[in-house]
């Protein structure tokens, strides 16, 4: 459970760098994300207080208990247990309030445990945690966004993996305000490290054209009043280079079909979620993720990790896992596609690896049903 600075998940906007395979930044462009970040946190800085004087903290810590609780029941799983909280070697997490504010190096985050084996009090809340990150000015757009994908909470489908639930929250660092109907685009790879929607060396069969019609771990939620949304998954593989990780598009205005589908032509920001080393068995560590690496390095206080509670004893009970992101809602970028689902299945848009702009035609069908 992650609750060791004000930034638990980093936005990474879009540049044209392709994050498959790896690549870095230049030291200009790590120094002005980093300038834009320093800016932006001591916004939210400040957004943490308004939004504990609004009571939005308070709603959010009671929404992560009921949350756990239900997920709990779901899962045939004790509901009396009690959750963990976070000890750091110099500071023990205040996580009621969430108010542990220190500057982290690469060092720091990646030798950070953010889960504990330690049972919390009436005194130490392991919901509590309010970290948030800000959006950086500058990152890496991985090229296997599927544009067109359906509107659904569930986006599990036939997956095996571990089950994880993950609550996404957004804050307009510029207001401190929570970011209601904006349309978040969620996907990652499946246990084994293959992406749906796509057919391209390194991803799984490239012989299996069948995977392009496939939308596994792929979905689309609309924030609420609260700037909150949910998805029900599996956690995350990995493959060659990168550790396991989300990817994320924070969509405006946009059209959701009857067939259940979104198109947009608006795109404010793109993301990449990551996960504490000690949920991930691997075989590429956060270490030698560039993108990881490049995320925290030259900022100041970015941990980009999930917070979590087990939901029962162990991992494969499942997870509960969240984040709160400050982002820029005059930003507006174009974000290129591999391929566009269609009423036909999908439709490859002439470069899986993410080069080209997305196709024309219609989500689900070219247009409404």
């Amino acid at each position: 459970m992650a609750l060791l600075s004000n930034c638990a998940v980093v936005l990474l906007a879009v540049t044209a760098v392709v994050a498959h395979p790896t690549a870095s930044l230049s030291e200009s462009e790590i120094a002005r994300r980093a300038d834009f970040q320093n800016f932006a946190r001591r916004s939210l800085d400040i957004c943490q207080d308004v939004l504990r004087r609004r009571r939005h903290t308070e709603r959010s810590v009671a929404r992560r208990k009921a949350l756990a609780d239900e997920l709990r029941r779901k899962r045939g799983l004790p509901t009396s247990r009690r959750y963990l909280i976070i000890y750091t070697d110099d500071n023990r997490a205040d996580i009621t309030t969430g108010n542990v504010y220190k500057r982290l190096d690469i060092d720091d985050v990646l030798n950070t445990d953010h889960e504990s084996d330690e049972d919390y009090s009436a005194d130490s809340d392991p919901f509590g945690g309010t970290g948030s990150c800000t959006l950086v000015s500058e990152s890496t757009q991985g090229p296997y966004y599927v544009d067109g994908e359906y509107v659904r909470s569930d986006i599990t489908e036939d997956q095996d993996g571990i089950y994880s639930y993950v609550d996404v929250e957004l804050i307009d660092y510029s207001t401190c305000e929570p970011v209601a109907d904006v349309y978040i685009d969620f996907w990652h790879c499946n246990a084994t490290g293959v992406y749906s929607g796509v057919v391209a060396g390194g991803n799984g069969n490239q012989n299996d054209e069948s995977n392009l019609d496939k939308p596994f771990l792929r979905g689309i939620q609309v924030t609420n009043s609260e700037g909150y949304a949910q998805f029900e998954t599996i956690f995350p593989g990995h493959y060659t280079s990168r550790a396991n990780h989300i990817h994320i598009i924070a969509h405006g205005d946009g059209t959701v079909f009857s067939n259940g589908t979104f198109k947009t032509s608006s795109d404010r920001h793109v993301g990449q979620l990551f996960f504490d080393q000690s949920l991930i068995t691997v075989l590429t560590e956060n270490e030698d993720d560039s993108i990881l690496v490049n995320t925290v390095s030259g900022t100041n206080g970015v941990d980009p990790i999930l917070e979590y509670v087990y939901l029962g004893n162990s991992i494969s009970d499942g997870l509960l896992l969240w984040g709160s992101m400050g982002i820029d809602l005059s930003a507006s970028y174009t974000v290129s596609s591999a391929a566009t689902l269609t009423e036909d299945g999908g439709v490859e848009n002439g470069n899986s690896g993410g080069g080209n702009a997305p196709g024309s035609g219609g989500p689900g069908g070219g247009g409404p049903p």
